[in-house]
């Protein structure tokens, strides 16, 4: 990339987004913020007990990332976030015009295989069939890329550089 545009990495829960963003970002010599950090305390409350979050619950928690990535503006930065609905990414993009989406994709099976490995997370398996429901992918007129997340975090890595450098 030749600007130094800030990444928002997504996706649903499980494909990788705290793993990738911090390697994407020390690839291209910027910031990683992990967007749990942003979540108010009532909404990991929530996820922690399986229930799935309202567009209410989600709108201060994008508020603060895109905050975030507004600061970041001209100097560049990685953020996760899942993303999940067109509206979400507007919101961002509304409070950082500038930002590029890293989708990261994989099947379901692969998704919860690797929830059902992680530790120390708050987010369910159960709550996997939610996030894929509500999913939408990026379309054609949304500055981003979708990266397929089979393989390891490094090979994962170098195939989102490569489509962000395509991206120009």
């Amino acid at each position: 990339m030749r600007t130094p545009h800030v990444v928002v990495v997504m996706g649903v829960a499980g494909t990788g987004k705290t793993t990738i963003g911090p390697l994407l970002a020390d690839r291209l010599g910027v910031p990683y913020a992990e967007g749990d950090d942003f979540h108010p305390e009532a909404n990991i409350a929530k996820m922690t007990a399986g229930i799935p979050l309202e567009d209410e619950d989600r709108w201060p928690w994008l508020d603060a990332i895109g905050a975030w990535a507004r600061g970041r503006t001209g100097r560049g930065g990685v953020v996760s976030s899942s993303a999940l609905k067109r509206s979400y990414r507007d919101r961002l993009r509304a409070a950082a015009p500038g930002i590029v989406f890293v989708h990261l994709t994989g099947d379901r099976e692969l998704v919860e295989r690797r929830m059902a490995n992680r530790r120390g997370h708050f987010m369910p398996t159960a709550l996997l069939d939610s996030q894929f429901a509500t999913l939408q992918p990026l379309q054609p007129d949304e500055p981003g890329v979708a990266v397929d997340i089979s393989g390891t975090p490094e090979e994962i890595t170098a195939r989102a550089l490569a489509a962000l450098e395509d991206l120009g």
